[in-house]
């Protein structure tokens, strides 16, 4: 069968696209003004005007890996792979098929609590994206296609980086299960659920309280009729509360590098001041080096300067906010005869409970940097629209955003930083272990 893309006249094809590309609703790096509306069955939809010629438009669910029970691990992860699978309405070929013949594209993403489907396509194309896009909500699971994913899924367990790992087994240590469930399939799961267990999963998180359809360069009236249309299911699926234990998870592995995780409680999603003082103060006592070859700003690395100087250590900070729970603390990668001063080191300033007025606002400041470049860059505007839509059913814009950041006050930013440092530690460590210390020795 002939492709539909070679019916149309290829000088038409060159002027429609040279139209398109003169189309910029907003100026480039100006931020975006949102719109959100909250639906009778309570599924949120938000639209933002796009700065390119290109729609993008994500459906949100809170169905992350945080939902998983023990029978069912790793269905988030199987979730991912859904954009590559039949649907109950269409073939997984037809939907490559007709995706790539508009030039679209249809991705799936997931983490602890999220799980969002993204089409992208050229604005005058997206009714083709929409409808394939609402296929995706309703996967199939065919037995022989879960069973022809399976060396996909260890392609990409194979993929992961020792600091990802690292990170997971943070979580693991520090929640045991819900958040403390990996975004990855665990070994033993592969090839082990069944269609009917994953079509479960699906009935009770993809819900609309649980979800949000979000869009970028599309009519907000146009992207709520969509989201009306949408066929979910109507069980009222629930997440336990996160517990917080704290302890050790470790995987001992050949060679001679050490990656370690250290973290203690951060602040909830709940709580926005206290999510904001967090967010804070990763940016002021993670701040790197403010030039090329430069020493690093924050407490963190000036930590690290006085404790190891004969060797090459890489360190960022780490915050995680969860509706309910967060972590925050470091990771840590260097050779193993530096990795427990490094540890060491980073512990002393992460439980010291005190933060320079300077620390402090230069950490607002890159803050606000960084929410400046997420509300300017079309992608990464989706993503957090998304993010927020589906866990507090409304978006802020930027300003009032900015004006958040500028309201915390240094006495919250203090009181963020004693809560880590009072609290009991949790370490995820992957590499050679012999001189990475347990939690207990970090008390």
């Amino acid at each position: 069968m002939a492709c539909n893309a070679n019916k149309a006249p290829f000088l038409r094809s060159i002027a429609k696209r040279g139209l398109a590309t003169n189309q910029c609703p907003r100026p480039l790096g100006q931020p975006a003004e949102v719109k959100t509306t909250v639906l009778n069955n309570k599924l949120v939809v938000a639209t933002a005007e796009a700065s390119l010629p290109i729609t993008r438009v994500s459906i949100v669910f809170r169905a992350g890996s945080r939902n998983e029970s023990y029978e069912n691990q790793g269905a988030a992860h199987l979730l991912r792979t859904a954009t590559n699978l039949s649907t109950k309405n269409s073939t997984a070929f037809a939907i490559n098929r007709h995706i790539q013949q508009v030039g679209g594209s249809l991705s799936a993403t997931s983490d602890r609590e999220l799980v969002a489907y993204t089409v992208e396509t050229t604005s005058d194309q997206i009714d083709t994206g929409l409808r394939y896009l609402q296929d995706l909500v309703q996967p199939a699971f065919k037995p022989w296609e879960l069973a022809d994913s399976v060396p996909v899924i260890k392609s990409q367990l194979a993929s992961v980086t020792p600091q990802v790992r690292a990170v997971e087994l943070l979580h693991k240590a520090a929640f045991r299960s819900g958040l403390g469930n990996s975004i990855y399939i665990p070994k033993f799961q592969i090839g082990k659920l069944s269609s009917e267990s994953l079509l479960h999963y699906v009935a009770n998180n993809f819900t609309p309280s649980r979800c949000a359809v979000v869009g970028v360069g599309i009519d907000h009236n146009t992207l709520s009729g969509f989201a009306q249309n949408l066929e979910l299911s109507s069980e009222s699926g629930k997440s336990d509360s996160a517990a917080y234990y704290g302890g050790d998870a470790r995987k001992d592995t050949a060679g001679v590098i050490s990656h370690v995780a250290v973290a203690g409680q951060g602040g909830s999603l709940i709580n926005q001041k206290e999510a904001l003082a967090f967010a804070v103060l990763k940016e002021a006592v993670g701040a790197p080096a403010a030039t090329k070859r430069g020493n690093a700003s924050g407490s963190f690395g000036k930590a690290l300067q006085g404790a190891v100087t004969d060797a090459a250590v890489s360190f960022s900070a780490l915050n995680a906010s969860y509706a309910d729970a967060g972590l925050f603390g470091f990771l840590v990668s260097t050779d193993v005869q530096h990795i427990g001063k490094a540890v060491d080191a980073l512990t002393r300033a992460l439980k010291s409970g005190s933060v320079s007025a300077n620390d402090i606002n230069r950490g607002k400041a890159l803050l606000k940097a960084a929410l400046l470049e997420s509300y300017s860059t079309d992608s990464s505007l989706l993503h957090e629209i998304g993010v927020q839509g589906v866990h507090t059913k409304q978006v802020q814009n930027i300003d009032a955003l900015l004006a958040a950041v500028d309201s915390v006050s240094q006495q919250e930013v203090q009181e963020a930083a004693k809560k880590v440092g009072s609290s009991k530690l949790s370490v995820g460590a992957v590499g050679n272990l012999a001189n990475v210390p347990y939690a207990s020795d970090l008390a």
